[in-house]
């Protein structure tokens, strides 16, 4: 089960949203679902959450490009909506992967490419690649700015969401849309 809420910056404070993702099929889609929440070109964030098995942040600052941060890669590949967050993060389309053992393969060809080429590749730097493709990915620094910063925010876990919310102070105006 999901829960999406979209927090909007104003001059007052956040405001918070729940939002239904089922018209969301890209980034774009929801950067746009961001703005539209927006006022002026302040910060709106699109929190993600699949029970507890991942979650994403979605930072959108006016016109710029998206930032995203997700807790545990594999399991948001796992995921529709995760799935979206990390081709986007890999620079993949659709077409390249068609689910996590075929991102696993890429990166073990990608070290046996390393091994042929001659450059020699330490088991620890292969288990590190592994960790890294299955781990948090994408901009842990996105919050840094309003208090969150990118150890505290690769340490969520459980209610990682609520604890975003406390961090910006905002949890009784996430709390309200929960």
């Amino acid at each position: 089960m999901y829960f999406a809420a979209v927090l909007a910056r104003t001059d007052d404070g956040w405001e918070a949203s729940e939002t239904e993702l089922d018209d969301v099929e890209t980034l774009a889609d929801l950067a746009d679902l961001a703005r539209e929440a927006a006022t002026d070109d302040d910060t709106v964030l699109i929190l993600i959450e699949q029970e507890d098995s991942w979650f994403g942040v979605v930072r959108v600052d006016g016109e710029d490009d998206p930032r995203i941060f997700v807790s545990d890669a594999a399991a948001a590949a796992r995921s529709s909506y995760g799935t979206m967050l990390t081709d986007e993060l890999l620079g993949r389309d659709d077409e390249d992967f068609d689910d996590l053992d075929d991102l696993e393969a890429e990166l073990s060809e990608d070290a046996d490419e390393d091994e042929d080429a001659g450059t020699e590749v330490d088991e620890d730097e292969e288990d590190a690649a592994a960790a890294d493709a299955v781990g948090p990915l994408g901009d842990a620094d996105l919050l840094a700015d309003l208090g969150v910063s990118a150890a505290a925010l690769r340490g969520l876990d459980s209610d990682a969401i609520g604890e975003i919310a406390e961090a910006l102070g905002c949890t009784d105006v996430l709390e309200a849309v929960r």
